[in-house]
């Protein structure tokens, strides 16, 4: 893992726990469903922020966002359960009042300026990335979800959402319909208490890419 000297140690340790190996893949030896592609949706950011990294709870120094602190992690697979490595991992969701970093969002609460709504990070040696984010809410017409695209070397962008176990908009959310139990249960992770910090959440979600994305 490159050092990064001139980050703030807390932005540090962040990155540097991409590079981290994981002793166990829940759930990936049991039967490889590749993670089902789902749509961009039209908030993809229309104006990216000045900060881009994979901490989207802090601006530049600026106050933390709103909202249930979370470590989303995880690991960038093939079917074979082989790491992909230098993928591209970029995240986007609402903040806390459910608004999105994009001009054709005109929700009627105001923007959580402490919160990035985009992020983006590299896959390490062993496929792994982390981000650091809030807990995903609800807004009219949809359950809470995380967006998430991969592009990886040599295959074609893979572009998915990600969903709260547990969430009682899951059941209602139109989108989330559209995928089979099998692919729902892929995309759908539990948000539970750190066991470091009792203030922040986690939540894993590995991606797992098929085969039918190779480019070429």
């Amino acid at each position: 893992m490159q050092d990064h000297p001139k980050l703030p140690a807390r932005r540090r340790l962040i990155l540097a726990a991409v590079g981290l190996a994981t002793a166990t893949l829940p759930g990936i030896a049991a039967a490889r469903i590749a993670t089902p592609q789902q749509m961009r949706g039209p908030f993809y950011p229309d104006r990216m922020p000045l900060d881009q990294d994979n901490d989207l709870t802090r601006l530049m120094g600026g106050d933390p966002s709103q909202g249930e602190i979370t470590d989303l992690s995880g690991r960038v697979l093939d079917l074979d359960g082989m790491p992909i490595t230098d993928a591209l991992v970029e995240i986007w969701q609402c903040d806390a009042n459910g608004r999105y970093i994009h001009s054709g969002d005109k929700g009627g609460r105001p923007r959580d300026p402490g919160f990035q709504g985009y992020g983006k990070t590299h896959s390490g040696s062993d496929g792994g990335y982390r981000f650091r984010t809030i807990k995903p809410v609800p807004y009219p017409g949809r359950a809470p979800h995380i967006h998430v695209a991969v592009t990886a070397p040599h295959r074609k962008r893979l572009v998915t959402q990600v969903y709260v176990d547990g969430a009682r908009e899951n059941s209602r959310d139109f989108l989330r319909s559209l995928l089979s139990a099998e692919e729902q249960a892929a995309v759908t992770i539990p948000f539970r208490p750190s066991s470091d910090d009792a203030r922040r959440l986690t939540a894993r979600f590995d991606i797992l890419m098929d085969r039918k994305y190779l480019s070429g």
